[in-house]
């Protein structure tokens, strides 16, 4: 039986305050394209949540592929600019202010975005696994060139 007093394991869990000059852009994430920044998150989590900044590093050329996330939770907030996903079989333009939560298991496709985007992602487990995955359509418009 789970102890009601600690329903989240807060116990194990430490405060984490990241400024923004604490935690360096990194470019060695998920995407070569994009640039990463930790923001302690997964430290103070023991690795049960991963909270991160992403924004672009170079000009979409072909996008994420078709691809899951092996997660229990994963939402996405747009800080600035915007991308375009392909989630399934629809076209989802996600725009500065826009939150979207992907469930788990969805295949979905980020195949364009702005110079200037950015967006929190958060993830449970901070491991989460990245699963290519069939298409699930066939048409994906072009990217936008940059200027």
């Amino acid at each position: 039986m789970s102890d009601l007093s600690d329903p989240i394991g807060a116990a194990a869990t430490q405060f984490s305050h990241v400024k923004p000059g604490d935690t360096p852009w990194r470019s060695d994430g998920l995407r070569d394209f994009f640039l990463y920044r930790d923001l302690g998150v997964a430290a103070a989590t023991h690795g049960r949540v991963i909270a991160h900044l992403v924004k672009a590093n170079q000009a979409p050329e072909k996008g994420t592929g078709w691809h899951r996330h092996e997660a229990d939770f994963q939402i996405v907030l747009m800080t600035k600019g915007w991308a375009k996903f392909m989630y399934e079989d629809q076209v989802t333009l996600v725009e500065a202010g826009d939150c979207v939560h992907q469930r788990p298991g969805i295949v979905h496709y980020l195949f364009d975005y702005s110079p200037d985007m950015e967006y929190l992602e958060i993830v449970s487990p901070a491991a989460f696994g990245t699963v290519d995955a069939p298409a699930a359509t066939e048409h994906v418009p072009p990217p936008t060139p940059w200027a």
